[in-house]
């Protein structure tokens, strides 16, 4: 059975990912069932999705995973590996001495316990003596009272999540109250509207970039500005070496390297490398964002144009992040750059097949469904499918991101 899966990163004070948060569901049919979302969430993951691997979604972070009443009774949990996850009790679980005992057992086996969307309500009171995380969702309790209940949790040594972080100011408050963790979508949003001057490499970002807009790729050109750059040479080579790529050949040179990837991976890898110089100095998570928004929208819009380039999908996901790495208006920075007009124009938010894969792909993120299910309806798409390109988008992205690291 494939599966139905989001992501939604958790920040340490940093700014770097420490764990993500999954979300997954049953499948095209029962994508909606008629049971409370938190409860299909865990029961799906424990009947039908552990064979996918958190690894492959997650990477080295912690996975916080929401689990319903059944499946704590039943020990659930204890299937997962202990040092990659963390026991999400959701906030609509009916409380009683069996479910604490439940509980305090998985915890016992060394599981770490979160609770979430904590509401100050007293039926609690028996899990933070073995709690470890405490979620609070800054929308709902009342800031001036927030400080009470950080001191509170501090004396027992459990960490704090902020939850519907949606700008910078608020993070700043928040990790000043003693906050541990922060999640929402503040990193994506530019606060500071502030020019960042472009260096030697950046502007050969830019050549090459422009190069790769050209309708016929002049390989002799990006030849010349690559093999300059031994850092550039390597990459490439690591690039084309990736068994996400290619499985067969071995890649030694520049040149075959070049011959061998085609004009649509050229431009691809291009692509990639100037959006990683662009983004030096911001949190990785953004660049992995866009990797996955990359992929994602390639493999979409082939879907819907199999006659078209799938440079255009693939370069709308690559760019829709770039106003968070500039940090400046998307409008301004999309007149600087030297791409096609109707994937600026996507960028932009003017309504296209273009734009709304790159809506799909939020709506992947944020696990709004409903959304994933009107796109499906709308382009008359499988729904299973496009749950099975996300699925490999991030995979793609996380063998991308490796590569680097290891560069």
């Amino acid at each position: 059975m494939f599966a139905y899966v989001a992501r939604q990163p958790i920040f340490d004070i940093n700014k770097s990912v420490y764990a993500y948060e999954l979300l997954f569901r049953a499948g095209e049919e029962n994508c909606f069932p008629n049971i409370p979302p938190d409860e299909a969430t865990s029961k799906i993951l424990t009947s039908t999705h552990l064979s996918l691997g958190i690894d492959e979604i997650t990477g080295d972070k912690k996975a916080f995973i929401n689990f319903h009443r059944d499946t704590l009774m039943f020990r659930f949990p204890t299937s997962l590996d202990a040092s990659k996850v963390i026991i999400e009790i959701v906030e609509t679980v009916d409380v009683d001495d069996a479910l604490v005992a439940a509980c305090k057992h998985i915890r016992g086996l060394g599981y770490p316990i979160a609770l979430d969307d904590y509401d100050m309500n007293g039926k609690w009171e028996a899990f933070i003596p073995f709690t470890s995380v405490v979620k609070i969702d800054i929308t709902e309790i009342p800031h001036e009272k927030i400080p009470a209940l950080v001191e509170r949790f501090k004396s027992y040594k459990i960490k704090l999540v902020a939850e519907k972080i949606e700008t910078h100011a608020e993070f700043t408050k928040f990790k000043e109250m003693g906050f541990d963790f922060f999640q929402g979508y503040f990193l994506a949003k530019p606060e500071i509207v502030r020019h960042r001057k472009l260096g030697p490499s950046q502007l050969t970002m830019l050549q090459l970039l422009s190069l790769s807009n050209q309708p016929k790729l002049n390989y002799d050109e990006v030849n010349k500005i690559i093999e300059r750059d031994p850092s550039l040479t390597y990459l490439l080579l690591r690039f084309i070496n990736n068994p996400m790529v290619n499985k067969r050949n071995k890649i030694t040179s520049l040149k075959h390297a070049l011959a061998f990837m085609g004009e649509i991976e050229v431009k691809k890898f291009i692509s990639l490398l100037a959006l990683a110089n662009l983004s030096e100095n911001k949190p990785t998570e953004i660049m992995q964002m866009a990797l996955v928004r990359a992929k994602f929208c390639e493999l979409v819009y082939s879907q819907l144009y199999a006659d078209k380039d799938p440079l255009t999908g693939f370069l709308t996901g690559l760019l829709s992040l770039l106003d968070a790495m500039m940090e400046q208006n998307i409008d301004e920075l999309v007149r600087k750059v030297p791409i096609s007009d109707e994937v600026k124009n996507a960028l932009c938010g003017v309504p296209s097949a273009l734009r709304h894969c790159l809506t799909l792909s939020q709506f992947f993120e944020r696990a709004k469904w409903t959304g994933v299910r009107a796109f499906a309806v709308k382009y008359n798409v499988k729904q299973n499918l496009l749950h099975s390109y996300y699925s490999d988008a991030m995979k793609w992205a996380m063998q991308v991101h490796n590569a680097a690291l290891e560069s």
